[in-house]
């Protein structure tokens, strides 16, 4: 359990999330994610990452248990930067970052594969932000890096999800596969980038990275500071608590 790293061909390495049941990861698993990142992009044998995880879905976004059951406000403190660590060290990575999803891809999921340099989905991959009904904000950022801005605002106003087949249709999906054929079609994409130079992929990250219109950090950093207002509004306990519970949030009185 937790994060671990391969190589499974010269010039790729495999980044892999292992926290059961769901793959909802506690703080200490985004930093670890994040090392993990930094660590395979810092590599000068690598030239590209295959991000991906372990069991029947990508990445359920943050441990709202550990969330709830610690005082104060340390744990949601640990959640965002750890969140805001990984997602920037897959944006940062020195090379190209391959994100093959299963299953949920949800919450810090979309952080993860929003940033990332390319996604391969597995056919029954779901992509979306229930951050409203779990009494958070953030990741449109990153969502808007997967589908177009409208669609975005919908998906994440009613907290629905995206098929990795539409997602295939608007151009942020490479490839659509069977969930088994998934570990060797990202594979075969990651062994394509890391046919080519090493010295020209670093410099070509470097250079899109550059050019992109969007600084992900400072908009990502934005958004959370709406997270912290809710929860000092009371607001984000009791959709949490809700969620725990299995119960609908009941409406507070607006300030």
């Amino acid at each position: 359990m937790g994060v671990s790293t391969s190589a499974p061909e010269e010039g790729i390495a495999v980044i892999t999330v292992d926290f059961p049941p769901v793959n909802a990861l506690p703080v200490r698993g985004w930093y670890e994610l994040a090392a993990a990142v930094r660590a395979a992009g810092a590599d000068p044998e690598v030239r590209c990452v295959v991000l991906g995880a372990a069991g029947r879905g990508f990445n359920a976004g943050v441990d709202i248990k550990e969330m709830q059951r610690t005082a104060g406000h340390d744990a949601l403190i640990g959640a965002n930067r750890g969140c805001y660590e990984a997602f920037a060290a897959v944006y940062d990575c020195e090379v190209p970052v391959i994100a093959a999803v299963q299953g949920f891809c949800l919450g810090g999921g979309i952080g993860l594969v929003g940033n990332a340099d390319a996604v391969v989905a597995a056919d029954d991959a779901t992509f979306g932000l229930p951050e409203l009904d779990r009494g958070a904000l953030g990741a449109a950022t990153h969502l808007a890096r997967l589908v177009p801005q409208h669609l975005m605002r919908t998906l994440y106003y009613t907290s629905r999800t995206a098929t990795a087949q539409e997602l295939h249709r608007h151009g942020s999906v490479w490839r659509v596969v069977p969930p088994e054929q998934l570990p060797a079609a990202a594979l075969e994409l990651a062994r394509e980038i890391a046919a080519k130079d090493g010295s020209l992929i670093r410099l070509a990250k470097a250079a899109i990275n550059g050019i992109d219109p969007v600084d992900v950090r400072r908009s990502y950093r934005f958004e959370q500071g709406f997270t912290f207002e809710a929860n000092l509004s009371g607001v984000a306990d009791r959709h949490r608590d809700a969620f725990m519970s299995d119960q609908p949030a009941t409406e507070g009185k607006q300030p």
